[in-house]
């Protein structure tokens, strides 16, 4: 498995509620948060890229709402 230099996302502050991320080299992204750092959330670019298009067209909605 390849070795995850994880980085926290410049728009994460100190305390809780920080996402980082990682590529190893291998073509996948991981993003973890840091309240739950063993949940690791895997995607490729281009479905990263769909997501964030989507977040920012307000196309996706919070599931307890």
């Amino acid at each position: 498995m390849p070795t995850n230099n994880w980085q926290k996302s410049s728009y994460s502050h100190e305390g809780a509620n920080c996402l980082y991320v990682a590529s190893a080299g291998d073509g996948v992204i991981r993003l973890r948060e840091s309240d739950a750092p063993d949940i690791i959330l895997t995607a490729t670019r281009p479905e990263l890229d769909a997501l964030v298009r989507s977040l920012r067209a307000g196309q996706l909605v919070r599931a307890d709402r």
